[in-house]
């Protein structure tokens, strides 16, 4: 490029103020991944003008815990944007380039847990993931897991998705070798505090090869199992 495009480009990085955010450009150059926007309390507008500042450099743009109305907003400046209803994500799927080394299995118990394990296949996908899913196969039932095995065997990362007791990780945890990232979700009745009970059962899991992270943290497990997957 000239020196003049390359000034251009350079003058954005490490970041683009734009008053009200700080657009981090320079991410994707320090760990790999694209900055990514958490669309909860942000106003339509601006979720609409950080997405759009991030669409003008390559590769893929992901908006997490977006709704319907900063959707709107999005494809108004980018006409290519799509909004994955199940997982509340905007994306804008540029790059379909394979980074990851293996497949990673998305796993939920139920079906109420979906939606948190869709956001975890979007994360996945749109950073460079072959992914498998594997929905409503809990610990109630658990013969509807243990036909499926082969996915399981396949995967070289697992997510797990689950509510109420929060029991499912460990039990693919001891099915597998590979590592295991347990999603506790906020689905159960009182008891299960809004996804508490199901957090502190995961960390206090049996299986070694089971790590957690936070209620209902999808996007989270995906990126790290895109991290893995790399490795």
């Amino acid at each position: 490029m000239s020196p003049d495009d390359a000034v251009n480009r350079l003058r954005h990085l490490p970041f683009e103020d734009l008053g009200f955010a700080k657009v981090d450009h320079h991410r994707a150059i320090r760990v790999g991944m694209p900055e990514v926007v958490f669309g909860e309390r942000k106003t339509p507008a601006q979720v609409a003008e950080i997405f759009a500042r991030l669409a003008q450099h390559e590769g893929n743009v992901l908006a997490t815990h977006a709704s319907p109305q900063q959707f709107a907003a999005v494809k108004n400046k980018i006409r290519k944007a799509q909004y994955r209803e199940l997982a509340r994500a905007i994306v804008l799927h540029r790059d379909s380039t394979k980074y990851g080394k293996g497949t990673i299995a998305v796993v939920s118990a139920g079906t109420s847990d979906i939606p948190v394990a869709e956001e975890a296949v979007v994360t996945a996908e749109l950073m460079g993931n072959a992914v498998e899913r594997l929905y409503d196969v809990g610990v109630a039932g658990i013969h509807r897991l243990l036909a499926n095995r082969g996915t399981l065997a396949r995967a070289r990362i697992v997510i797990v998705c689950a509510g109420m007791e929060g029991a499912l990780p460990s039990v693919v945890g001891g099915l597998i070798g590979a590592p295991v990232i347990a999603v506790p979700t906020s689905v159960g009745y009182g008891a299960a505090f809004k996804g508490v009970a199901a957090l502190l059962g995961m960390m206090n899991s049996c299986a070694s090869n089971v790590t957690v992270v936070n209620i209902d943290n999808g996007f989270g497990a995906g990126y790290v199992a895109s991290l893995i997957n790399r490795l």
